[in-house]
């Protein structure tokens, strides 16, 4: 291989088998369900870097399932997004991802900087309560519950959500060990269709482990609750701030 094909044809590793194909990413039916919670300033003070400020001690714990997306496939994610600020601009940043498929770990860790981790997720209806599950390995590290539909949600309050930008750092290093790229990314949620919407009581609990610390931004008191279904396109990300810059 010449190295001009070498420079047109890498986007992703390994260079002769991707693993992930280019986007734009298109999901189908994309099922949310989050969980509003306060929790301790210390805490979040603790996790969230600058140039960002924390708006209020509150995190948005969320399992998100994705039944039907281009490329990525059939998958279930969950962790914690923390309100911010930019600017001026509020949006959420994502602190923590777990999920169940290499595909989006890969070109999520890869293109955008998602903190994405290998652990099993799940969102089921059990009667009359939807659940929500995170097993790293055979231990319970989250349980959510929330009563299936019991109001309808405020759409135009959902849509703001979901249009506001969001914030990670990505983080890839050099041969070395050192940082070669630390880049505060910002991306927005694209074409989105918002089919359904509910709200209803919830509980969380968070439990301690050692390499999936959702725990350390403790649950003080469950704010709300939301419940909806949408499709979207995941867009591309810019960088909003570079660390390594001089």
């Amino acid at each position: 291989m010449k190295i001009e094909d070498v420079r047109r044809t890498a986007y992703s590793m390994p260079l002769t088998s991707p693993s992930f194909p280019p986007g734009p990413y298109r999901f189908f039916n994309r099922e949310f369900f989050v969980i509003t919670y306060r929790t301790d300033p210390e805490a979040l003070a603790a996790v969230v870097p600058e140039p960002l400020e924390v708006v209020e001690p509150l995190v948005k714990y969320e399992f998100i399932r994705m039944p039907d997306s281009t490329g990525f496939g059939d998958y279930t994610e969950t962790g914690q997004v923390i309100p911010v600020r930019f600017k001026g601009e509020e949006g959420g940043y994502v602190h923590s991802m777990y999920l169940d498929d290499d595909a989006p770990i890969a070109g999520g860790r890869e293109l955008w900087g998602f903190p994405k981790k290998l652990a099993s997720p799940k969102i089921v209806t059990e009667t009359d309560v939807l659940v929500g599950t995170l097993h790293y390995g055979s231990v319970l590290c989250v349980s959510a519950t929330m009563g299936y539909k019991h109001r309808a949600a405020d759409h135009d309050a959902v849509m703001r959500s979901l249009k506001a930008p969001n914030f990670m750092l990505k983080i890839i290093p050099h041969v070395d060990g050192s940082p070669r790229i630390c880049e505060l990314v910002r991306y927005y949620l694209e074409d989105i269709v918002l089919k359904e919407a509910w709200t209803g009581p919830a509980a969380l609990g968070l439990f301690p482990h050692a390499l999936a610390d959702v725990a350390r931004l403790p649950v003080r008191e469950v704010i709300s609750a939301l419940h909806f279904k949408t499709d979207l396109t995941l867009g591309l990300g810019t960088v909003a701030f570079d660390y390594m810059a001089k």
